[in-house]
């Protein structure tokens, strides 16, 4: 942010008079009183060294040069009752009493006003680097959710017939004023900072990015969009083929987990010819982690086809059984980026014209791994299947009938019931998902009346 008048009296050891300018208005620039000819911005103010006398004169001599001088702050080191009676008779604002006079009074000037140049210069390099990365992991949407970020405001994204492409931080009222500015349509002005940016040239415009920052602040800002939109300029105009994997890959992953000879047949095509393939999840809680990429170049390694889907903050896929210890493996040794780790979710081993069990057992073992913050969980190794299946091959099959909530024949050999187990907050949701059937433990056609609810 642009270093305002109260911090530049400060600097200088002076005391600050408000005439028609206020204490937080940003300074624009530093120059002596005898080299101002010009108007500076009606919402920045110009530092004048110079003599107070000397000011007075050109204001009352030539009625011109009151419009000249009007945005203009005097910085002296006089200072006294009078000095500040003389300034507020006339309306001017004033720096006075500073502990520096003449030459060395505008080098400490000017050099306070280029350091925060530089460091402005600086934010906005870093900005656009970030908005690079953006762009480059996650388009359009992801560099308009930064920009909106870095401006502390909001940002519209539109195309040249005034559509919505993307937003960020932008509500209804907000889009219809970007829209209106876009399009030329007259309309009231609800926003201190907007800004309005052209995507594209004259002759081939592409779209239009339309800002607001809640600050007021117009320079960062501008500077910060001016370079997003050749961004975007460039981002609407190239083919982006990751996309069309990305729709294609879902929809052979939906082919797989229906299921039937249709997925069969796919993975065959694929060139995966294992009777029975391992469902996975990877997940974190940082986008800063590229696990698509990270995935690519593990299957790569481990020769593997790349059968997986991903999606904003998950990836699913499957591989060979003999495969997932050497990839679990390495997301163990990924190095941790900010903190965060990348969690991974392993199911069970299943048919290839089956593997929808396996997803859900790999999507509920990740979710797992998120809650409690584990690197590697995997499905069988759940505190509720352990105990499920540790119960079918302990317990000796003897007759007895269910517990009082239902009434199966005594003569049925039963090792776990859905009812019973479902009386368990640990166990129930496990059983049911295991389908551990009926009375028996095995697949049968006899329904426990009391786990059909």
């Amino acid at each position: 942010m642009p270093i305002t008048l109260s911090a530049a009296a400060r600097a200088v050891g002076g005391t600050l008079v408000t005439g028609g300018i206020t204490a937080r208005v940003p300074v624009e620039s530093v120059a002596r009183l005898s080299e101002i000819v010009v108007g500076g911005h009606p919402g920045y103010a110009i530092l004048a060294t110079g003599d107070l006398d000397e000011l007075l004169a050109r204001r009352q001599s030539v009625p011109e040069e009151a419009a000249v001088l009007d945005r203009v702050v005097l910085v002296t080191d006089r200072a006294g009752e009078q000095v500040s009676a003389r300034l507020q008779a006339v309306g001017i604002s004033a720096i006075t009493g500073c502990r520096l006079t003449g030459e060395a009074l505008h080098a400490t000037l000017s050099a306070l006003v280029s350091e925060d140049r530089a460091a402005a210069d600086r934010l906005v390099s870093a900005g656009m680097k970030v908005l690079t990365q953006a762009a480059r992991r996650g388009g359009a949407s992801a560099v308009i959710s930064e920009l909106a970020h870095r401006i502390t405001g909001w940002a519209v994204l539109l195309d040249a017939q005034g559509q919505l492409i993307t937003s960020a931080g932008a509500g209804r009222l907000h889009l219809a004023d970007a829209t209106a500015v876009a399009l030329g349509r007259p309309v009231r002005i609800r926003h201190d900072g907007l800004q309005l940016h052209q995507v594209g040239s004259d002759r081939d415009r592409a779209g239009s990015l339309v800002i607001s920052t809640r600050s007021g602040t117009t320079s960062h800002a501008r500077d910060l969009a001016s370079l997003a939109a050749e961004l975007f300029d460039l981002l609407l105009r190239s083919h982006d083929s990751s996309t069309t994997e990305e729709l294609g890959r879902e929809a052979l992953m939906n082919t797989l987990l229906a299921g039937g000879p249709a997925a069969l047949g796919l993975l065959r095509r694929w060139g995966v010819h294992d009777p029975t393939l391992t469902g996975f999840a990877l997940g974190s809680r940082t986008r800063t982690i590229d696990a698509d990429r990270l995935l690519r170049r593990w299957l790569d390694e481990l020769g593997a086809e790349y059968v997986f889907s991903s999606s904003p903050a998950r990836m699913l896929g499957f591989v060979r059984s003999d495969l997932i210890e050497a990839l679990t493996e390495r997301v163990e040794n990924l190095t941790p980026f900010a903190g965060r780790r990348l969690h991974i979710g392993v199911g069970e081993p299943a048919a290839v014209d089956a593997l929808a069990d396996t997803a859900v057992q790999a999507r509920q073992a990740l979710e797992t791994a998120l809650a409690e913050n584990e690197i590697v969980v995997r499905y069988a190794r759940l505190p509720s299947v352990e105990f499920v299946l540790g119960a079918l091959t302990r317990v000796a099959p003897r007759s007895y009938a269910c517990s009082t909530r239902c009434a199966m024949p005594r003569e049925r050999t039963v090792s776990s019931c859905v009812c019973c187990a479902s009386s368990s907050r640990r166990t129930g949701s496990t059983a049911r998902v295991l389908a551990i059937s009926k009375c028996t433990g095995k697949p049968s056609p006899h329904v426990c009346p009391a786990s059909r609810s």
